[in-house]
């Protein structure tokens, strides 16, 4: 996840925490417990974590069919010992190639080191490579040229795929490298040229993505590029063309069902022609090492059992390339789902929406057994339904998630404890105070229900106090008048101020009322809120003023009236009706302000005057409906280049001006300027069509250009013509 949104976040959360009243209080606990665990999460302290729980998700999904496009042509401890030496001479490797090609298979990796001549046979191995356009050899990239491993001697360039693996910090390999840069040049990756080789022949090959041309798309899919905080990832290195492996999990294809990884067969047997023509022809053959004495091993998820995660098993290098080849094949051709990531506002929701699910439980439930169950259950609805996202590509976060849910469910238990013993307390002293009172009083808790009355609401109503105690005003009075009663206290409830209203009120023997009832909120030392209303009869009164009511609501209705007539018409005089922007009449007088007080306060003021080039092209092939949502998209991305002081607005047509307050030097105003353009030049897409238009921009900047605001307008003008004439898509300065 970023750590600047997430920033962003925590002090949005701060500030809805700080607003809330105490009726919310699950939201409260709910938001601050999410903050401390994103908190966490943005410097890295659950990424271990997640990534164990992502590896659980790998083992537990379900076996895939088997991966019939691959052999493994593999050299083992035993056929080095055979040959007593290691590199492998190169005649044994031509002898190995030859074999292989007999077969015609799709393509052929080959997945060791041949930097070096080994004689005997370096010759046959060069027309071996010669004579096999579908082989391709590997190399290992480095910036410094130490660590690096060229590629294989007389092997063309365009044969040659490097093999770096991405590490994590637990030195597992969970992410794939498509293509790299060095030195301005790109290379491809030994997994993507042998999948590109297998996918030509069923005519696939690599194209821009339609929603985002930087991302790559072969066939059914488009891959995603891995960004630096994507999933649980904090900070990690992002360099290159990255994606997330969804690593297959391919079964045994003997009747087991078991996963066995992929199909291979020894190197010794294809040179002594043991091995089945099946397994090679049209197949992708991959040759590499499983000898435990050259350390060719990496860990990947599936390298830890579900039941044994701290026994680790590693994978050879040649598997691990069979992984990222599978995975390459399986998207484009069958639509296989790959490992994506939410935005990270949209996972910040889902953490929060589980944090608040835990606070809300325990304090709408309210009793212990109950409250434990529905914990545990959410616990596991959670898990499965991440489980079931990641089945279908998605990796949803799933410890921040659990965090959430227990702490908050473990505060708001703790908060209902202290509640609960203050609570008593304060019922036995408000009981002891309202009795001497003379008035109608009732105190009710934060469920609308009665908890305390004094004896003299009890005679009101005509209700006695055994009945009336923890039931509510629904339960004794007419529908209308309880929503009215319910309406109000919720309104003190809310804001928390005393409040006094008007209210009719009939008792048990049927007898209306006009009543004015005082509300107030208090609170006792654990936090409880509870309600005081105290009563007064004023059923005479309120005859003699329901007539001046009546008339000050028509008066209070016509004024409201007028002002949202003089607001809108306000909005007509000064907006541009198509944009939405400031009109031509507001940047007039907007300029004239503008330049008062620049002047009042001894600083510099930029006009800048913009001109879309292509636009009447638009118009004219795309018709005037197009252009103006042009025109709108254009606006919108005017307002999100500027600051909130700045002034933008339509004069008309396609054009359209900038005033620029308070600016230190006339270099701002030129940066303003090439962020406009850049901005504008951006590809806008309506309709299906990629429209592209620029702009000319003229500036003028006060005082140095003039004093007054027609000459600024002039002088702008005559420089946004000039960029017109200069090229377009540029500005000048008058």
């Amino acid at each position: 996840m970023n750590q600047q949104l997430g920033k962003r976040f925590v002090k949005l959360i701060f500030r809805l925490k700080q607003s809330l009243s105490r009726g919310h209080r699950e939201l409260s606990t709910a938001a601050s417990v999410a903050v401390c665990v994103l908190l966490l999460h943005s410097i890295g302290l659950l990424q271990s974590l997640e990534l164990a729980a992502l590896d659980q998700f790998f083992r537990l999904r379900p076996n895939e069919p088997p991966e019939e496009r691959i052999t493994l042509v593999v050299i083992d401890e035993t056929y080095i010992n055979e040959v007593g030496s290691w590199p492998i001479p190169d005649a044994i490797i031509a002898q190995l190639l030859q074999k292989l090609n007999v077969y015609k298979p799709r393509a052929i990796g080959l997945d060791i080191y041949r930097d070096l001549p080994v004689e005997p046979g370096n010759q046959e191995l060069h027309n071996a490579y010669k004579s096999m356009p579908n082989l391709i050899g590997i190399e290992l990239l480095s910036k410094n040229k130490n660590f690096s491993v060229p590629p294989p001697l007389g092997l063309n360039q365009d044969q040659v795929g490097f093999n770096n693996v991405l590490y994590d910090l637990d030195g597992k390999v969970r992410r794939s490298l498509l293509y790299w840069h060095v030195k301005s040049e790109v290379h491809e990756s030994f997994a993507l040229k042998l999948a590109l080789l297998y996918l030509k022949s069923k005519g696939i090959t690599p194209t821009k993505a339609k929603g985002n041309p930087e991302y790559l798309q072969l066939g059914k899919s488009v891959f995603t590029r891995f960004e630096a905080n994507d999933g649980a990832y904090v900070g990690a290195d992002d360099g290159g063309y990255q994606i997330l492996s969804n690593f297959p999990k391919p079964k045994c294809q003997t009747s087991s069902g078991e996963f066995c990884s992929f199909r291979q067969v020894s190197m010794k047997d294809v040179l002594a022609d043991k091995v089945k023509a099946s397994l090679i022809k049209d197949q992708i053959i991959l040759i590499g090492s499983t000898a435990s004495s050259l350390q060719d091993f990496v860990f990947i998820p599936y390298s830890s059992s579900v039941m044994d995660i701290a026994k680790r098993e590693p994978v050879p290098g040649i598997q691990l390339q069979a992984y990222f080849i599978s995975q390459l094949i399986s998207a484009a051709v069958d639509g296989r789902p790959l490992l994506k990531v939410w935005p990270d506002l949209v996972e910040y929701l889902w953490v929060f929406v589980w944090s608040y699910l835990g606070a809300v439980t325990i304090w709408r439930i309210r009793h212990a057994t109950r409250s434990l169950y529905c914990i545990l259950v959410s616990c596991f609805v959670l898990t499965v339904s991440t489980y079931f996202a990641f089945l279908s590509g998605w990796w949803i976060p799933l410890i921040p998630s659990l965090i959430c849910l227990g702490i908050s469910a473990i505060r708001m238990i703790s908060h209902i404890v202290h509640i609960q013993q203050e609570w008593k307390r304060s019922k036995e002293f408000l009981h002891h105070v309202i009795n001497t009172i003379p008035d109608p009083i009732f105190v009710k808790n934060e469920q609308h229900q009665w908890i305390v009355l004094n004896e003299a609401y009890c005679r009101f109503i005509g209700y006695p106090n055994k009945l009336l105690i923890e039931k509510s005003d629904y339960d004794f009075f007419p529908k209308h008048e309880a929503d009215v009663f319910r309406q109000q206290d919720d309104l003190v409830f809310r804001t928390q101020q005393p409040q006094e209203h008007e209210e009719e009120f009939t008792n048990a023997a049927g007898q209306t009322h006009q009543i004015a009832t005082k509300r107030s909120l208090h609170k006792d030392s654990a936090g409880n809120f509870i309600l005081v209303g105290v009563i007064r009869d004023i059923t005479h009164r309120k005859m003699m003023e329901e007539q001046l009511k009546r008339t000050a609501a028509e008066l209070f209705h016509s004024n409201n009236e007028l002002k949202l007539k003089e607001d809108h018409l306000r909005y007509l005089a000064y907006h541009d009706p198509l944009t939405g922007l400031f009109n031509r009449k507001f940047f007039a007088e907007q300029l004239y302000e503008s330049l008062h007080w620049a002047q009042h306060n001894n600083l510099l003021l930029g006009l800048l005057f913009i001109d879309l080039d292509g636009f009447k092209q638009v118009n004219d092939t795309l018709g005037h409906k197009t252009g103006d949502r042009l025109l709108m998209t254009i606006a919108e991305r005017l307002s999100n280049s500027l600051r909130a002081s700045d002034t933008v607005s339509r004069l008309g047509g396609d054009e359209f001006t900038v005033i620029l307050r308070a600016i230190p030097d006339v270099q701002i105003a030129a940066q303003v300027a090439e962020k406009i353009l850049s901005s504008i030049t951006k590809p806008i897409v309506l309709d299906g069509y990629t429209i592209r238009v620029s702009a000319s921009i003229g500036i003028s900047v006060y005082p140095y250009n003039s004093l007054d605001s027609e000459t600024l307008i002039k002088q702008a003008d005559a420089a946004m013509y000039r960029a017109k004439r200069l090229g377009k898509n540029c500005y000048k300065f008058a």
